[in-house]
């Protein structure tokens, strides 16, 4: 979905497909079919936005065979779709039954990171519309924090800085600007906005920036005005955003919101609680852990990375950070001119919701997705963008 902001340049909606996981080629073709085709009918729109998700092996076959990829690109534009954006952040397994820790292998110390996020950045310099040049693609925020250390860090720094260069001369080659975000995330060593202001600086690329997901933004307790002036401050370019939700439950210390929270712990995900403190942000690395003793303080409101539908919050005693969602999009698109370009709808735990909350067909889980993207066009056009045909 485009729209045109005032200042006449053109803001991208998406919805990531890393919530149909497909591992092949053969798998992301069927998602054209059986998903993202469908959704776009119930919007009743003649072209919708998907942000990709390439597992390693599709990316790889894409790559190694021309042809392969001349026939994704007209199937994309067979069914009504367009590709600007690449969800790069898991890499394999995403659609496993346990995920976890696991979606943060290989990290940025890994050579198959950098040569992963290259192939993506290729193919999407392929997937482009014809009329457009910018494309993006977001990665996990480094690595996870443990064990990471200085030789880490600056292995991770060497592979980003390659990458930078070969998105230079990938723009030379094709014409198309694809730049990479990271994407904070808590319990990385970019948890934060913050804590990406210092390796980018040091990167000092403008094709690598920061991926802001409204999620972790909210999860980690960071206002969105704080957070955005201060990338804005150090010359950090927002990538793309994804909007999403997380899971938020005002008084912890209830039993009955205990209970409420519990049918969130689900084995699939990490799901990583916080809390604010006087002595300042505490977490756990999930939902179990944070409901199973007093590790985490319960004075102070919780939240949880647990990406809740946009339009559909769960019940009472529970909530969802979607006001955090509206202030960070306003900052971001309402002004007079956007601070980011690329906006993709990205909740991927529609199956690992309460059971009664699952939506049990595909037809189900396109209305769900159809309904999150309504309400993110609703936003937009509130802040004065006018919807594209």
């Amino acid at each position: 979905m485009r729209f045109r902001h005032p200042d006449g340049s053109t803001v991208h909606l998406a919805y990531c497909t890393n919530v149909h996981p497909a591992e092949t080629l053969e798998g992301v073709l069927a998602q054209l079919r059986d998903h993202c085709e469908p959704v776009r009918r119930r919007l009743g729109r003649d072209r919708l936005g998907i942000g990709l998700w390439l597992a390693r092996d599709a990316a790889r076959s894409l790559i190694t065979d021309p042809a392969s990829l001349r026939a994704l690109r007209a199937e994309i534009d067979r069914r009504g779709l367009e590709v600007v954006t690449l969800n790069g952040f898991p890499y394999e397994g995403f659609g496993a039954e346990e995920v976890k820790y696991r979606v943060y292998q290989p990290d940025w110390t890994r050579p198959e990171r950098l040569a992963h996020t290259t192939d993506l950045a290729r193919l999407l310099a392929a997937l482009l519309p014809d009329d457009i040049t910018d494309g993006s693609v977001s990665t996990l925020p480094i690595a996870w924090r443990t064990p990471f250390d200085a030789r880490s860090g600056q292995t991770a720094h060497t592979a980003l800085a390659t990458l930078a260069e070969r998105l230079d001369a990938l723009e030379e080659l094709t014409g198309k600007s694809v730049r990479v975000g990271l994407e904070p995330e808590p319990g990385c060593t970019v948890e934060t906005t913050a804590d990406a202001i210092a390796p980018l600086t040091a990167l000092s690329s403008p094709r690598i920036g920061v991926c802001v997901d409204t999620c972790h933004l909210a999860t980690s307790f960071e206002d969105p005005h704080t957070a955005l002036d201060a990338l804005g401050a150090a010359g950090i370019p927002v990538v793309k955003t994804q909007l999403s939700a997380a899971l938020h439950a005002e008084h912890p210390h209830l039993p009955e919101v205990r209970t409420a929270l519990a049918e969130f712990a689900e084995p699939r995900f990490l799901h990583q609680t916080r809390t604010r403190t006087a002595a300042g942000l505490r977490g756990t690395d999930d939902l179990p852990e944070a409901l199973a003793g007093r590790s985490l303080p319960d004075g102070a409101p919780w939240r949880a990375h647990f990406h809740v539908p946009l339009h559909a919050p769960p019940e009472p005693p529970l909530t969802s950070t979607l006001p955090v969602l509206r202030t960070a999009l306003a900052l971001l698109v309402g002004g007079p001119r956007p601070r980011t370009h690329h906006l993709e709808v990205e909740t991927y735990t529609w199956q690992a919701l309460p059971a009664d909350r699952r939506p049990r067909t595909r037809a189900r889980l396109a209305d769900g997705i159809a309904a999150e993207l309504t309400l993110a066009r609703d936003l937009l056009t509130d802040l004065g963008l006018k919807e594209l045909p």
